[in-house]
């Protein structure tokens, strides 16, 4: 068996069943194993950027649980999926990107389309490899998958000289499991000691929050626990961009997304309380403002798989190690059968500043140029258990995570640490090769669509039906909003311009394409958009001069937000 054979069942033997990428020289021993690969087995994704297969993996992998596979060649092709394997690094993503090399021999003297692509990546994923030998392929794999899905996940990159893929193996025998010096994998679920510490903080507790991040929509089931916790001591429950959906956001105890965009009662719930439970998040930036008046007077239950994050940013009072749904049925059973008697002083404060600070959609109805709050109202009508949610980066993405009510785990889908423009469109590519019976929405506009929108190709040719909303204001918004609030309206190189025209622009693609101007036109050319069963962009025209508000300034108290500009 070639080396190149011997990839594309190791493939097969972890369960693989799709993949994103591009050919090219170093990584065509490979392409031609899959030319004669049904792709009932294993279906390979011809997609028109390297970008775009890094983040259709990533979008893969948060749809739907499994490992994301994107492959590509060497030098630029290598290069052009760093940005997707950052995104996936800073997101804990599983990923296993693969990469073509150069021969062996040539590495390191400057051949034709070489990079450093193990040294270029080595502070971007969890592990690399570089392999020299066609025997150690199915070992490798094992390992690369291993390591992508277990303790705190992540991308992980193999990369394939085109020696090794042409080489033959003595015998290919793929192993059920792999030692890693080093790296060990086991199920814990806290520290006893430290669940009873917090079960008694949070049960003696006056004005206890829950925050939870990204960590509890990757530990598949913590959510139902999440609930239990929630509803038995009748805790509120605030989420991260990236934990957004693991607590349903129609439910009374929930506070929606907390942080610099998040919202106002959120922020002021978690800084007038005694006790946090913070679940799965890594306290970023983001969602803590200036650290010295973050939750000032609350004592800190932080509970992380990756024992690194804990204590990094906010100070704790209990630390505890483990895995998010193990700490979360921990918890419940150190509550046991305590349930709450009836509203306290803390619900009442929780009803009044949801009925004070709440959304108040009527404040945006009917007017032109139509206001991107009235695009999300109408999108909440259609966002159910089978609508799958994924976000460019901007205005839209805040818009988008403040006002859509997303009610389950993995249907919320946007780029986090990284904040990379370009990724929503992608990652509802492979959003909905994951998990085709919902319907996929990206909700963008035209200045991080553009990035990476030449892949309605992909969408066209391999019959993907993604809709994308381009919420059109001609802006970087996001960008222009700052220079509104902070450098005096001074709006330096963030107009875009008239151009293009989208609808026609999805057509050129032999896709579909539809403007909106009137608010009233909004529901029925999204539902269209979903019925039609093909790739559809709806360009729809919105306030250029609106802001996503309110807003906590940079290095800022999360409880002082700007409300108007």
């Amino acid at each position: 068996m070639k080396g190149s054979e011997a990839i594309i069942k190791s493939l097969m033997e972890e369960g693989v069943k799709h993949m994103f990428g591009i050919p090219g020289g170093q990584i065509m021993e490979v392409y031609d194993v899959l030319y004669n690969t049904d792709p009932g087995d294993l279906k390979h994704f011809l997609m028109r950027h390297e970008q775009c297969a890094a983040h259709a993996a990533e979008g893969y992998a948060r749809a739907s649980g499994k490992v994301g596979v994107c492959i590509a060649t060497s030098g630029p092709g290598a290069t052009n999926l760093v940005t997707g394997i950052a995104d996936a690094y800073m997101d804990s993503v599983p990923v296993v990107a693969l990469t073509g090399n150069v021969p062996t021999h040539l590495i390191g003297n400057d051949a034709f389309q070489e990079a450093d692509i193990v040294g270029i990546t080595m502070p971007i994923t969890k592990h690399n490899f570089q392999l020299t030998d066609p025997e150690d392929i199915p070992s490798t794999f094992r390992a690369a998958f291993k390591i992508a899905t277990t303790r705190r996940p992540g991308p992980v990159l193999i990369d394939l000289p085109r020696d090794v893929q042409t080489n033959t193996l003595k015998k290919f025998v793929y192993p059920k499991d792999v030692e890693l010096p080093g790296y060990k994998v086991v199920e814990n679920g806290g520290h006893p000691m430290q669940i009873k510490k917090a079960s008694e903080l949070l049960m003696n507790a006056e004005r206890p929050v829950i925050i939870t991040g990204g960590g509890v929509v990757i530990s598949n089931g913590a959510s139902g626990e999440l609930m239990n916790l929630s509803e038995s001591l009748g805790i509120p429950v605030t989420t991260t961009l990236m934990g957004k959906g693991c607590f349903p956001e129609d439910h009374p105890l929930s506070l929606g997304m907390l942080g610099m965009h998040g919202r106002k009662v959120a922020n002021l719930m978690v800084a007038e309380s005694d006790v946090v439970l913070a679940v799965g998040c890594r306290f970023s930036d983001r969602i803590t403002g200036n650290l010295q008046y973050f939750a000032p007077n609350a004592r800190i239950i932080h509970a992380d798989i990756d024992s690194a994050e804990i204590g990094k940013s906010v100070r704790v009072d209990v630390p505890i190690v483990g895995d998010a749904r193990l700490i979360f049925k921990n918890l419940n059973k150190a509550v046991g059968k305590l349930k709450r008697k009836g509203d306290t002083e803390w619900h009442i404060r929780l009803k009044k500043y949801k009925k004070e600070f709440g959304i108040q959609w009527e404040s945006w109805e009917g007017q032109t140029p139509i206001k991107q709050q009235k695009v999300m109202k109408e999108l909440n009508k259609i966002v159910g258990d089978e609508v799958i949610v994924t976000t460019e980066v901007g205005q839209c993405q805040m818009f988008a995570a403040h006002y859509l009510h997303i009610k389950n785990p993995r249907h919320f889908i946007s780029s986090g640490g990284l904040g990379t423009m370009g990724f929503g469109f992608p990652a509802a590519i492979g959003a909905k090769v994951a998990m085709p019976d919902h319907a996929v929405i990206d909700v963008g506009s035209e200045g991080s669509f553009l990035m990476t929108s030449q892949d309605l190709a992909t969408c066209v040719i391999e019959d993907i039906p993604v809709v994308s909303i381009i919420m059109q204001n001609r802006y970087l918004g996001m960008v222009k909003q700052w220079q509104d609030l902070f450098y005096g309206k001074r709006r330096s190189h963030t107009y875009l311009g008239e151009v293009p025209d989208f609808v026609k622009y999805a057509e050129s693609f032999s896709a579909k394409g539809i403007r909106v101007e009137k608010p009233g036109e909004i529901h029925d050319a999204v539902r269209q958009a979903i019925k039609s069963g093909k790739p559809y962009v709806i360009d729809i025209i919105v306030d250029p001069e609106e802001h996503i508000l309110p807003m906590v300034r940079p290095g800022g108290k999360m409880h002082e937000m700007i409300e108007k500009i």
